[in-house]
């Protein structure tokens, strides 16, 4: 017996300059790779009038001028791009390793979410420290950096409360992923540990250095 087909991503206007590709409502790996290939794909040749692409979590928006092109014309040639075989890219990953001082200060919630998952805080950063993460986008606020997914052993809800805005570099925790923060937010993410790490400057360009897809691999230190 064939596995089910996957459902065909929806294409659907965003206000008056904006054509959203969405590969599902909700999270999952499936989705999120969907979104990354198609991304890619856009860049190795924007269709005529489009100006910007956003990869998100589990979509890709296409800004475009209107002048240049219809939102149907663009819906039509993104319906023929998302019909054409992907073809498989010879480019690795790049890699990238981020130092984290875990717990603490730093990390005001680990031994808490520890806890939670019934875990000493050692072994919560080594089980969290094991295997490279995958960045799933970037966005949200300059810079902010989503990495999944974790095993099932290591999943716990957001927090019940925001917390007040947390430095750049902090090192966020919940729902199968660990962030990392650029800017000064509130948040309602635990917060595990702090990293020197900024993927966000906005003097340079790109002003981010970690693109969707790369591999990130965290190392705990004193």
């Amino acid at each position: 017996m064939s596995a089910p087909e996957a459902p065909l991503p929806i294409i659907m206007p965003l206000g008056e300059s904006g054509l959203l590709v969405r590969f599902a409502s909700t999270l999952s790996d499936e989705a999120n790779r969907a979104a990354i290939a198609f991304a890619r794909q856009l860049r190795a040749g924007l269709p005529n009038g489009v100006t910007e692409i956003d990869p998100n979590l589990v979509s890709v928006l296409l800004k475009y001028e209107p002048a240049a092109v219809s939102f149907e014309s663009l819906a039509g040639e993104v319906r023929l791009l998302l019909s054409a075989p992907v073809a498989s890219s010879s480019t690795e990953p790049a890699s990238h390793r981020v130092v984290v001082r875990f717990g603490g200060e730093a990390g005001p919630d680990l031994e808490a979410v520890a806890g939670a998952l019934g875990m000493a805080p050692a072994r919560f950063v080594e089980t969290h420290n094991a295997s490279p993460l995958r960045v799933l986008t970037t966005g949200f606020a300059p810079g902010f950096v989503y990495c999944g997914f974790h095993p099932e052993e290591l999943r716990l809800p957001r927090r019940s409360s925001v917390r007040p805005p947390v430095p750049p570099g902090s090192v966020l925790f919940a729902a199968g992923q660990t962030a990392i923060t650029s800017t000064p937010i509130p948040t309602g993410w635990h917060v595990i540990g702090h990293t020197d790490f900024r993927n966000f400057d906005p003097a340079a360009e790109p002003p981010t250095s970690l693109e969707e897809g790369d591999s990130i691999v965290f190392e705990a230190t004193t």
